[in-house]
Formats: structure tokens, sequence, C-alpha cells
């Protein structure tokens, strides 16, 4: 009998389980609300990326169907073939029209985009200088590409320009962060380091993934936010999350989305976005422009279920986002922290190594606005009964 070749990962499994790192995956077993149904639990919902509440909004939902009743459910074939459809185009005119900038391409997802970016701008003779705790998507961006690597500590501008005045002054250089860190919810130190890309020459590149829809007017994102109009060559957002539907999209100059057309590799054998996505995008624009009150909804809860964590003695790091850690050091603690929170009616997803650095394993609770103000009180009133009951406070 032929042994099996895959059998280390079981024992890798077991590891997982003796450590109490061991997962499985919740089941969604209806929309994706503020308060829903996962695993036959009825709970609030603090672990979804649907900031705003579109993914069942009712302009969202008629664009999709109507786009599918006349378009069909699928492009049939990548976008470098057959599969770019005019409604792909609209949504990229759009795009590039909110973001202000030249052009715009869309990604089959945020990951792709920033991952299919970076290998696709940079060889191995250049260089990445890139906050530590940038996005996975960045990082192996950054891998595929072949580039030297060098990392500088979280938001540390003065060291990022350190190992930039190092460098060779003819060397192609990628200066790079995340615009909202999507595990403490922090901001990037975007106009520190424009003014660095700016003096050395550097193309300067924000993942906006977490900031679009939540940040800036209407939901512009983190450079609008700062007014960096202008100052960053690569803005990198995402349509999964605010946005309410799928994929990631590419803001810069007409002859960056060009390039990206024949040299990205996920846009070149990905097929493109069936039409009900497109339809339900653009939609969701059409809600950020003329409903900007369900942002401001979004950051009245925020206030009051982070000060709310804060006022209770949990560690919220670094925050300053509706996304809200709540750090607890040990990964084994954190899972059973998330678990009870689970059965006492509260979902936060328990986050540990190799997500976070191993002393600083969390759940991660992130508010929408579509949270009741009820829901969120019953939510904190969980944690501090979970949170004491663990010794936690």
């Amino acid at each position: 009998m032929r042994s099996d070749p895959l059998g280390y990962l079981t024992t890798e499994l077991e590891a997982l389980k003796q450590q109490g790192l061991y997962r499985t995956l919740r089941v969604l077993e209806g929309e994706q609300k503020a308060k829903t149904t996962f695993d036959h639990r009825q709970v609030v919902n603090l672990s979804s990326n649907n900031y705003l509440g579109l993914t069942t909004h009712p302009l969202l939902r008629e664009r999709a169907l109507e786009a599918t009743r006349r378009l069909g459910v699928g492009s049939g074939s990548v976008r470098s073939i057959a599969g770019t459809m005019d409604i792909h185009m609209e949504l990229e005119r759009r795009l590039a029209v909110f973001k202000n900038t030249e052009a715009v391409v869309v990604f089959q997802s945020g990951f792709a985009a920033n991952a299919g970016t970076v290998a696709a701008v940079l060889s191995k003779d250049d260089v990445v200088i890139s906050d530590e705790l940038n996005h996975a998507s960045i990082i192996d961006g950054c891998r595929l590409s072949r580039a030297a690597i060098k990392v500088f500590p979280h938001k540390d501008a003065a060291a990022a320009r350190r190992i930039v005045a190092e460098l060779p002054a003819a060397q192609r250089k990628l200066l790079i962060t995340d615009g909202v860190f999507s595990m403490d919810g922090d901001l990037g130190a975007l106009p520190a380091l424009c003014d660095i890309a700016e003096e050395f020459g550097c193309i300067m590149m924000v993942d906006d993934a977490h900031a679009s829809g939540v940040f800036g007017r209407n939901g512009r994102g983190t450079i609008d936010h700062f007014s960096m109009h202008g100052r960053v060559d690569i803005q990198v957002g995402t349509l999964s999350k605010a946005i309410g539907a799928l994929g990631g999209y590419v803001a810069g100059s007409r002859a960056l989305v060009e390039f990206l057309y024949h040299r990205a590799r996920p846009f070149l054998f990905s097929t493109s976005h069936p039409p009900a996505v497109a339809a339900a995008c653009i939609a969701a624009l059409d809600v950020l422009e003329q409903e900007p009150q369900i942002i401001e909804r979004l950051w009245e809860n925020t206030r009051f279920f982070k000060s709310g964590l804060q006022t209770l003695g949990f560690n919220t790091g670094l925050s300053e986002s509706p996304i809200t850690p709540v750090i607890v050091g040990d990964g084994a603690l954190a899972m059973k922290l998330s678990d009870r929170l689970f059965q006492e009616g509260v979902f936060a997803q328990g986050i540990a190594f190799p997500t976070v650095a191993r002393d600083k394993a969390r759940v991660r609770t992130i508010v929408t606005a579509t949270h009741t103000r009820d829901e969120l009180q019953f939510a904190l009133d969980v944690f501090a009964k979970v949170g004491r009951e663990l010794s936690i406070l």
C-alpha cells in the first residue's frame, strides 16, 4: 500500500490542536449582516469587512440582477482576450474619477492587485522599502518580483528615510505602506513617507483596502484623508470590503494601467468579473456619493464601541479605524476568548501567529454602519463578562 506523502500535514494539524490554535470554519447561514446566524447560533457579527452594509443594499441587489438578466452570469474569458466588457470599462472609468487619478485597472481580488502590481513593476535589480506590518499580499508581491526587500519598523518614517538614503541614487525604489493596517486598525505614515518618496525619487505605493469607503470624502481613502492627491503613484483599493462585492483595483497614471494590462499576471491569466459583480460595484459608488450618511453612521458606531472597550480596560492597541483589536498576547487565550464570545452571542475572530506576532494575539473586532446601538452594547456587555471570566480584565 502506498504511504501518504502528505501524512506530515496531519502531524502539523495535531500540533495546532495541542497549542489551542486549531480553528474550524464558521459557516454563515443567511445574509452577511450585523446580526446573523453562524453555525446555527445567532450572533452579533464583529468579524465582517462589510463596513457599510452594502452586501445587502437594495440598489446593489437590483443592479446585479439587472446585469445578470441582460449580460449573463459570466464573462467567458480573461480581460486580455475576449473578457473585457463595456461594464468593466465603465467600472474602471467611475473608479478613476472617484479616486482622482488618470486611470484604474480592476483585478479579481485585492490580494491579486497588490501581488500582481508589485511583481510587475519591479525586477531583481530594484528594491522595496516596506513597513513591517504591511499586508501579506504586499509581501508576496515583493518576493515574486525578486527585488531586494528592506523592511522598516512599523510607521517609523525616520527609519525608512535612513534605509532609502543609503541606497544608490540610480536604483529603482518602491516605498510601500498600508493605508489602514488590517490587524491593528491604525493609519500608515502617509505624509512623511510621501515626503521621503519625493526627496529620493521613490515610487510611492499605498494599499488602501481597509480605507476604501471608510476614510476620506465619501470614502475615497487615506490619500484623500491626508490630502495626498498627486503624491501617491500607485493606489490599491478593494471592492470586497466596504464596497460590498468582490475584487480589487489599482489607480494611477494611464501608463501604469496600460503596463499592467500587459504585465500583471493575475490580470492576464484570470477570468474577468461576472457582469453582476461589476454592476454592483458601480452601484456602490453611487451609494457612496449619494448616501454619505452611511459613512457617518459607521464612525458614530466606531467611536461608541471603541470607547466602550477602552473604558472596560481592554488593550485596543493603536486603532484609529473601525478595526479595533482586543489584544491579549497569548494565542491560545485569544482563541479561548473568541470561542467564549461566540458561545455568548458575539462573533469576533481570534487571530494569532503567524498572522500577528506571537505575543500580540488578539480578537479583531470590526464595527459596521448597520450595527444598532443595542447590538453594540450587548457585545460590550459580553466582552465584559467573558473578559472577567478569563482574567483578562
